[in-house]
């Protein structure tokens, strides 16, 4: 696979690269694969909750709320 960059990010990307002490492809290879596995746990989260809230194991507004208030009160 082939992914083109435009000169600028190139340039960008050898940058942050080097201030990582690495190479851009490396960079773009584990950025990359980052995100894809991100993106498998995010889904993953989003089947527990759907599935939780199927089965109606799920927490009122009300409570999530009451939650909320406590955490910025604290």
């Amino acid at each position: 696979m082939e992914v083109q960059f435009t000169p600028e990010q190139e340039t960008r990307l050898s940058q942050i690269a080097s201030h990582h002490g690495t190479d851009a492809t490396q960079l773009v290879k584990d950025a990359a694969l980052r995100v894809l596995e991100e993106n498998d746990r995010f889904r993953a989260a989003i089947r527990e909750g759907v599935a939780a809230a199927d089965r109606g194991d799920f927490v009122e507004h009300e409570e999530v709320w009451a939650n909320v208030e406590k955490i910025l009160r604290s």
